[in-house]
């Protein structure tokens, strides 16, 4: 009965893997991760930005990382092709958020901002019922490692003006006009 259950937890750390790939999307390079059956990351190949979420997700997930596609990424992938040629304006492949508490209830509710549409920090903190906590959903904010699916880019400051983002602000911008041009496609 013990040689049994050992092989079959030997069996199951084995399984313990975020594999990787790279995306080049027209607005910049990702590094889209998978856990199993979910995405862990669609995080953006600038600096040492992608070190450093491979490295907090391994500890979160305790896990090794392996390059590789799989099914999940696959379908991100096309998804992402499809958000990128107009024609996606929700994504279905599921997310696993790894984060605080906190960053989770903020990635949560970024999730709940219609596409095409921007929102303040300030009304997001607001939004999570932590109105005096702007700096720290924008750090929450900030350190969001899907990017695109658990959209980052739709927040904006109070005067309306683009603030910083992983991927650059001339992304972030790119981002926005192609929501609110497929919007203005759709309604043609």
């Amino acid at each position: 009965m013990l040689d049994s259950f050992s092989s079959d937890f030997n069996s199951f750390a084995k399984t313990s893997v975020i594999s990787v790939v790279e995306y080049t999307s027209p607005v910049g390079r990702l590094l889209l991760g998978a856990f199993g059956d979910e995405i862990c990351l669609c995080d953006w190949m600038t600096d040492n930005r992608c070190e450093r979420s491979v490295h907090r997700l391994r500890r979160a997930l305790n896990a090794d990382v392996e390059e590789r596609l799989t099914p999940t990424l696959h379908t991100c992938m096309l998804e992402l092709d499809e958000y990128f040629s107009k024609k996606r304006t929700a994504f279905d492949i599921p997310v696993i958020l790894t984060g605080t508490e906190f960053q989770r209830r903020v990635w949560s509710a970024l999730l709940t901002i219609p596409f095409g549409t921007t929102i303040s920090y300030g009304a997001l903190a607001s939004r999570i019922g932590s109105p005096s906590s702007v700096r720290a959903v924008a750090n929450a904010v900030g350190a969001n490692p899907i990017s695109i699916l658990v959209p980052c880019h739709r927040v904006i400051g109070a005067d309306g003006s683009l603030t910083g983002y992983a991927g650059g602000l001339a992304a972030k911008r790119r981002l926005l006009k192609l929501e609110i041009d497929t919007m203005s496609d759709a309604v043609v």
